[in-house]
C-alpha cells in the first residue's frame, strides 16, 4: 500500500512530481522514488511513496522499471502467486517476490487484458518507453483512489486530491455542485469531485494518454453486468458456497510480510473475518473501540465491547480496546484535511484512531468487515424499505395518525437520547414515497425541499442534477429484485463514495493499510447470485451471510443486534462542539459566501438543541464542510462564487 503520483507532458514535471510525492509521505513512510523519461516535446515523471508490506527488500522499490516499462503502483494483488506461476511458465523471470513485479510482467504479457484477471485492490500508472504512452487504471470496485487533472495536453495524477491542489499552487476552483451532493449524502459521490478541474478515475476502468495528445478510455469490469450474471445464476438454481468463498478471500487477504491485525467491533462482519483469521494465524491481534460512559449512555449506544471480548476470548485473539474520547475540536480540522473531500461520517475518526494505535504497536495491515452490509443487505435502510412497502398498505387515516403521534415525540431528554424515536421519525420520512425516492431518502440527509431551503437559490439547478444522477444510477439495471437493486445501488455509490473513501484516507493518514475481504471480486459475484429473499428473511437482515457464518461463529454473535461503527454525535454536539456550531452558523465562510443560509442553519440547530429532531449528523457535516471550504478557498485565486 502506497501513495502514487505523476505528471505527463506537464510544465516543470520533475519539480511538480516531487511536490506531489512529498504531500503523500504519510501513505508511504518507508521509501520514496521518482522516474523520468522524455515524451515528445515534454516528459513523463512518476513518483512513489512506499509502505512496505510484500517483499521488504529493494527489489520491491518503486517506481519499478524493467525493459522499457515503468510502474508506480498502490495496492495488493491477492492472486499474485497464481499469476506469477503462469507468467514464469511463459518465460518471465522475476528478481524479487513483490506483487508489483507480477503486475508489471502481467502488463507486458497482456496489456489492458490483464486488468480483469487481477484480484485485489489497486490504482497504478504504467509508462511504455517504446510508445510514449501512459496508462492509469483503478480496481474493479474502487477500493483504491486515483485523482487526475488535465490542462491542455498535460496531466497530473495522484492518490489524493490534496496533492493535485498542491501541484497547481492551490489554484483550483471549488465545484459547488459537488458540495451540494455532499450536503445531500454527507459525502461526495465517486462520479463527482470537489474541485472543478479534477476527476476520479471510475472503478473498473483505465485511461490511456498518448504523446500526440490523444486520450482513450476503457471499461474492463462493470458491477451492473456482474449483478445481471448473478441474477441468471440464481434463476438457474446455482448456489455458491458462500462460507468457502469468504474463508478463501480472508485467507488471501492475510498474505503479508509484516504483522496483520483485524478490526473487531463484535458485530457479525468483523467477528466472522477475525474468527477465520485467528484459525490461520493463532494469537492474531484485533482492535476495538468503546466510548466514554456518559457519551454512550446519552446516545443510547449498544454495548459492542462485550461481544468483541467474547469473540477474542473464544478464538485466542489479542484484543486491544481503545476508548474514543477524542478532543474533537482538534481532530476535526485534522480529519477534514486527511479525508480530502467533505465527508461527514464520524466513523472516519474511529478508523483513524484505531489505525494510529495499531501503527504505534507495530502493525501495518488491518482487515476490515467493510462491504458486507452493502452486498448482503445488512443496513437498517434495506429492511426499512421493505417494511415501507407493507406500511403503504395500511389505511391512510391510520398512517396519518401514526405520523402525527410520532412527530410530537422528542428524540432526546436532557439525559439521554431515544433511539427508537429517532428511528421512527426517520422511517416515516420516506415510508410513503416511491421506490427510488424512498431509498434515497432513507440514507441521505435532506429531501429536496429541505436542501433547497438550506442553499443559495442560485444552486437550485445543482440540486436537480444531483437528484437526477441518483435516480439514473439507481434505475440503471434490469434486476427484478428490490433487495438486490438496493444492494447494487449501494455497491456503486455508497461503498466507493463513502465507506471505501474514508477507510482509505483515514487509515493512510496513520500510515496503515486496511484490507477489505468482503469487497473482493469473487465475494461480490457470489453476493449477487443470491436473491433478495435469501438476504432478508422476515425481519432478519444479511440472512445468507449469517447462515455462512454459523459454520464458525456461535449463534449469540451471529444473531446479536446490529452494532454501530459510529460516534456519539448528539453527545458531542450538546457539549464539546456546541460553541463551534454557533460560530459556524453565525460567522462561518459557508454562510458569509452565501453558499448556505444562516436562518436555515439556525433552525436546524434550534430543533436539535430542543430535542425535537435529531440533526446531529447534519450539523456535524456542516462543520466538516466548513473546515474543508475554509481551506479550499483560503488562496486568493480560489473561487468563492456560489454559481455552480
Amino acid at each position: 500500500m502506497c501513495g502514487i503520483a505523476g505528471t505527463y507532458r506537464w510544465p516543470d514535471g520533475k519539480v511538480v512530481t516531487d511536490r506531489l510525492t512529498d504531500t503523500l509521505a504519510h501513505r508511504g513512510p518507508d521509501g520514496a522514488g521518482r522516474y523520468g523519461h522524455p515524451v515528445g516535446d515534454g516528459e513523463v515523471q512518476l513518483g512513489h511513496r512506499r509502505l512496505s508490506i510484500i517483499d521488504l527488500s529493494e527489489t520491491g522499490a518503486q517506481p519499478m522499471v524493467s525493459d522499457g516499462l515503468a510502474l508506480t503502483y498502490n495496492g495488493e494483488l491477492y492472486n499474485a502467486p497464481e499469476l506469477r506461476a503462469e507468467l514464469e511458465a511463459g518465460g518471465a523471470r522475476f528478481r524479487g517476490t513483490s506483487d508489483t513485479e507480477v503486475l508489471l510482467e502481467a502488463w507486458r504479457r497482456w496489456g489492458t487484458d490483464c486488468l480483469p484477471r487481477l484480484r485485489g485492490m489497486f490504482a497504478f500508472g504504467i509508462f511504455d518507453e517504446r510508445t510514449g504512452e501512459l496508462v492509469l487504471a483503478r480496481d474493479q470496485l474502487g477500493i483504491k483512489p486515483l485523482f487526475l487533472l488535465r490542462r491542455g495536453g498535460g496531466l497530473v495524477f495522484a492518490s489524493e486530491l490534496k496533492a493535485l491542489a498542491t501541484a497547481t499552487g492551490g489554484k483550483l476552483e471549488v465545484d459547488n455542485a459537488a458540495l451540494v451532493a455532499s450536503l445531500l449524502y454527507y459525502w461526495v459521490p465517486d462520479s463527482r469531485c470537489a474541485y472543478r478541474e479534477a476527476e476520479k478515475l471510475p472503478p473498473g476502468s483505465w485511461i490511456r494518454f498518448r504523446p500526440d495528445g490523444g486520450v482513450e478510455r476503457g471499461r474492463y469490469w462493470n458491477l451492473k453486468d456482474v449483478a445481471a450474471e448473478g441474477r441468471e445464476r440464481a434463476r438457474s438454481g446455482e448456489q455458491p458456497d458462500l462460507a468457502a468463498i469468504v474463508e478463501e478471500s480472508t485467507k488471501r487477504h492475510l498474505m503479508s510480510d509484516v504483522p496483520v491485525a483485524t478490526f473487531l467491533s463484535g458485530g457479525l462482519d468483523s467477528s466472522y473475518l477475525t474468527a477465520i483469521a485467528a484459525r490461520q494465524q493463532p494469537g492474531i491481534s484485533a482492535y476495538t473501540i468503546g466510548f466514554r460512559a456518559e457519551d454512550a449512555k446519552f446516545e443510547a449506544m449498544p454495548d459492542d465491547l462485550r461481544y468483541a471480548r467474547q469473540v477474542a476470548q473464544r478464538y485466542g485473539v489479542d484484543l486491544h480496546e481503545i476508548e474514543i474520547a477524542p478532543n474533537v475540536l482538534d481532530l476535526l480540522p485534522q480529519m477534514t484535511y486527511s479525508l480530502d473531500e467533505p465527508i461527514g461520517d464520524p466513523a472516519a475518526i474511529n478508523t483513524y484512531l484505531i489505525c494510529q494505535a495499531a501503527r504505534e504497536a507495530g502493525v501495518k495491515v488491518m482487515l476490515s468487515g467493510m462491504g458486507a452490509d452493502e452486498l448482503f443487505a445488512g443496513y437498517r435502510k434495506h429492511l426499512a424499505n421493505l417494511i415501507a412497502l407493507r406500511y403503504q398498505r395500511v389505511p391512510r387515516p391510520l398512517r396519518r395518525g401514526v405520523s402525527a403521534a410520532v412527530d410530537r415525540l422528542p428524540v432526546a431528554t436532557s439525559r439521554r437520547g431515544l433511539r427508537s424515536v429517532r428511528f421512527a421519525k426517520r422511517f416515516l420520512s420516506f415510508a410513503e414515497l416511491p421506490e427510488e425516492t424512498a431509498f434515497r431518502r432513507s440514507y441521505t440527509m435532506y429531501d429536496q425541499e429541505e436542501l433547497l431551503a438550506l442553499l443559495n437559490p442560485d444552486l437550485a439547478p445543482a440540486v436537480d442534477d444531483v437528484l437526477t444522477e441518483h435516480a439514473d444510477i439507481y434505475e440503471d439495471n434490469d434486476l427484478d429484485d428490490f433487495v438486490n437493486r438496493m444492494c447494487l445501488a449501494d455497491a456503486r455509490m455508497f461503498l466507493p463514495g463513502l465507506n471505501l473513501a474514508y477507510t482509505d484516507r483515514s487509515s493512510m493518514a496513520a500510515s496503515t493499510e486496511v484490507r477489505v475481504p468482503y469487497v473482493d471480486v469473487e465475494v461480490v459475484k457470489a453476493a449477487f447470485a443470491f436473491p433478495g429473499d435469501r438476504k432478508i428473511v422476515g425481519r432478519q437482515s444479511k440472512a445468507v451471510l449469517k447462515e455462512a457464518a454459523t459454520s464458525i461463529l456461535p449463534k449469540e454473535i451471529v444473531h446479536r443486534p446490529k452494532g454501530l461503527f459510529s460516534a456519539p454525535l448528539r453527545a458531542w454536539m450538546s457539549r464539546d462542539l456546541a460553541p463551534l456550531v454557533r460560530e459556524v452558523i453565525n460567522d462561518g465562510e459557508l454562510v458569509r459566501s452565501g453558499f448556505l443560509r444562516r436562518d436555515a442553519l439556525r433552525r436546524l440547530a434550534a430543533e436539535d438543541a430542543a430535542g425535537h429532531s435529531d440533526h446531529s449528523k447534519h450539523l456535524w457535516h456542516v462543520l466538516t464542510l466548513e473546515y474543508w471550504y475554509r481551506d479550499a478557498t483560503s488562496g486568493s485565486d480560489k473561487s468563492t462564487s456560489v454559481n455552480g
